[in-house]
């Protein structure tokens, strides 16, 4: 099935990420950036609060929405998921990688029975997770590998792309080649902060390190400012 997407959403590389679950300070977000931002991240916070409302908001903007659900369960339960989130036709969905082989099959398959132009993403290793946390629910690789192996099997199955720290994308870039999507989230502006992302970078190596596209939230969300903040970032995304 031949998909068309919106060209204006995908040769943008911002996302920002609505991590909220008031719909009406979603709503101000989104009002405030659309004129910049094309693709704006839904998570499960956002999405259990608000329903599909949210997605129309973006969309009646003119912007696309990223469905970050992060779906990992048995291939029936995901199948049936990925239809039912496919009647609103976000831009990019996520599944688990760690839920194997036949579940990431069961979402590509269920997309590909709909008119949806959604693109299916596998999450890998969340950026919150380091070796050691790692080994504490018994993965014994290092990151790297893990995030490599999920990536090389999302490809093989069909996926479009993955999600993954930005200190995994030149491994990755190397290994998938140039047209599978890498998505990262933890950018961050100039200077510390103080949050639960663990593996991280600034917006322009991200860039040059291969990534395709950037999330970003509280840098943006929660400043003074965030149209300001947005354009900032931008603008490290353009000088790469």
């Amino acid at each position: 099935m031949k998909r068309t997407t919106n060209n204006e959403q995908l040769t943008t590389k911002l996302i920002v990420a609505l991590d909220t679950g008031d719909i009406k300070l979603a709503e101000q977000l989104i009002d405030k950036l659309a004129a910049v931002v094309k693709i704006f991240k839904v998570g499960s916070q956002l999405f259990t609060a608000t329903g599909p409302e949210v997605l129309q908001l973006i969309q009646q903007k003119g912007s696309g929405a990223f469905l970050d659900l992060k779906f990992h369960d048995i291939p029936n339960t995901v199948s049936h998921a990925v239809e039912a989130a496919c009647r609103y036709n976000p831009l990019m969905l996520s599944v688990h990688t760690l839920g194997g082989s036949q579940m990431l099959q069961a979402a590509v398959e269920a997309r590909n029975q709909t008119d949806a132009n959604t693109k299916i993403l596998g999450v890998t290793i969340l950026t919150s997770l380091d070796k050691g946390q790692l080994e504490e629910i018994g993965l014994s690789a290092s990151v790297n590998e893990e995030v490599l192996c999920l990536a090389q099997m999302a490809k093989a199955l069909g996926l479009e792309g993955v999600i993954a720290s930005p200190q995994e994308i030149g491994l990755l870039r190397s290994s998938v080649g140039e047209e599978f999507i890498i998505v990262t989230p933890g950018i961050r502006l100039g200077g510390p902060m103080q949050d639960d992302q663990r593996r991280t970078m600034q917006a322009k190596e991200a860039v040059l390190a291969g990534a395709d596209y950037l999330v970003v939230g509280r840098p943006i969300t929660q400043a003074p400012d965030p149209l300001a903040a947005a354009e900032k970032i931008i603008d490290e995304i353009t000088s790469a």
